[in-house]
């Protein structure tokens, strides 16, 4: 954990010297460096960069006219939500109904985030622009150049053209993936669900009730606690399967095509590449009206009598193999499908690694007497394992929120008999994630799915910071055998 640990005090760090160099900008600068805290454009004009202060002016004239016109009729709601509900009033003028100035909490929420987010950006620039207008005083006292508008425009096509290409994704980072994530969280400490939609009805903060409804099992809350149970095991389960299944299929079924003794090995490499060549979404598809109750799959087996051989065994008591309606038969049923269509994909990223392999260590180990296994054991899988290791771990996550999958075999197809599940709106083959979907999708309880969307997060994230930490500990790269 050394190198996370250095990791979270290095970023401390950087925050800590970035209000060390603001202190000391403001402390030691002249009256345009220090005029710079309220104007940002100050200092850069007090240094003949004109055009650059203009433009910060105007940058901050816009955020002041934004923190006064537009701001203040959400962040004010901010603590409640919003108390006036939707309603429709009767005009004495025009005798028709009109909605009244009603508020919308979801929209509160949504825009005073935003307002936030553009107040935290606004103070970063205006340390900035202290420290930066600090830079210029002192390479003005020193007899330097200060760069033109013109020269910075050069310097952000040359030196600092890495500025330059990530401005863009940044903002869309901000944008598209920071302001929803903190939409989720601060979701999942509101009562936002069918009952409290806006802007008919209004919903409000509620603390961490939602977390307790997910994580204690007492009074009402108790089919929550027992849904996520069961469902973060079969998520884990399923996860781990899922991921070494195909990961060690995909090695073996190269070794097998690449091996000398097998015919025809582009006929079979062909076959399992149409795999992927045909779209999830279809593929899946048919294979589930495959194992239906009532699909082909089922009338072969009945036809050949491993219906009635199973159900004589007590391991099913219907007229026919419940593959994808059962609990422990669709767990079974949804791996051994995963296998198939993952397999190939794994495959072709063994392959391509076996021609890599590193040829003077395997003419050694023949030469040293070595068979085919200790081969495979010392050399050929601990150097995909130092290859593959990195994607082995974004498989673990991926297969955490693998949605395709689950869904698309189940949906429609498996009904869950636990009432404990069904009262929490879950069902046994439900990942985290299908479960998530359903309770937004199908039961508009967005206050339950954002709590178990941070308890996804959490899972990948610590999962994620523990297994790259543990590969790249002990400068264990470079290092196979």
């Amino acid at each position: 954990m050394s190198k996370i640990t250095s990791a979270i005090g290095g970023f401390f760090g950087s925050i800590g010297r970035f209000f060390a160099d603001f202190g000391k900008a403001f402390a030691k600068g002249d009256i345009f460096v220090k005029l710079s805290l309220i104007w940002w454009g100050a200092g850069f004009i007090a240094r003949k960069q004109i055009v650059k202060g203009i433009i910060l002016t105007v940058l901050e004239v816009g955020i002041i006219l934004f923190s006064i016109f537009f701001a203040p009729q959400y962040v004010s709601k901010f603590g409640t939500l919003g108390t006036v509900k939707f309603e429709q009033v009767l005009d004495q003028t025009t005798w028709q109904l009109v909605p009244n100035d009603y508020d919308h909490s979801f929209l509160i929420l949504l825009f005073s985030l935003f307002c936030f987010v553009v107040w935290l950006v606004a103070f970063i620039i205006t340390i900035r622009c202290v420290v930066n207008a600090y830079k210029l005083q002192l390479r003005a006292q020193s007899g330097k150049h200060v760069n033109t508008f013109l020269d910075d425009c050069k310097d952000y096509l040359d030196s600092k053209f890495h500025v330059t290409l990530l401005t863009l994704p940044i903002i869309g980072i901000v944008l598209f993936t920071v302001i929803p994530i903190l939409l989720l969280i601060f979701v999942a400490f509101t009562n936002y669900d069918q009952w409290h939609m806006p802007p008919g009805e209004l919903f409000t903060w509620v603390g961490f009730q939602n977390f307790k409804s997910l994580f204690t099992s007492g009074g009402l809350t108790v089919s929550f606690s027992y849904a996520f149970g069961r469902i973060l095991g079969w998520t884990l389960v399923w996860a781990f399967f899922a991921t070494f299944s195909t990961y060690f299929g995909g090695i073996l079924m190269s070794l097998l095509l690449n091996s000398k003794k097998t015919v025809v090995p582009k006929l079979w490499r062909l076959l399992l590449v149409i795999t992927i060549a045909v779209p999830q979404f279809v593929s899946l598809l048919l294979v589930r009206y495959f194992f239906a109750d009532n699909g082909i799959v089922n009338t072969l087996c009945a036809r050949v009598g491993l219906t009635a051989l199973l159900r004589g065994w007590g391991l099913i008591n219907t007229t026919y193999i419940p593959f994808l309606t059962a609990p422990i038969w669709a767990h079974v049923t949804i791996i051994l499908i995963n296998i198939w269509i993952g397999v190939p994909y794994q495959m072709l990223i063994a392959t391509g690694i076996l021609m890599n392999l590193p040829s003077d260590q395997l003419e050694s180990a023949r030469i040293d007497g070595a068979n085919k296994f200790q081969v495979f054991r010392y050399i050929t899988m601990p150097y995909m394992f130092q290859v593959t290791a990195p994607t082995l771990v974004t498989d673990f996550v991926k297969n955490i929120n693998n949605f395709n999958v689950i869904f698309l075999l189940t949906d429609g197809m498996y009904f869950t008999t636990n009432q404990m599940l069904a009262n929490s709106q879950a069902k046994e083959t439900d990942l985290l994630i299908t479960w998530l979907f359903n309770l937004t999708q199908n039961y508009y309880n967005y206050k339950m799915a954002a709590v178990i969307g941070i308890v996804v997060f959490i899972i990948c994230a610590v999962f994620t910071l523990i297994a790259f930490n543990f590969l790249i500990s002990g400068d264990k790269e470079g290092v196979y055998n």
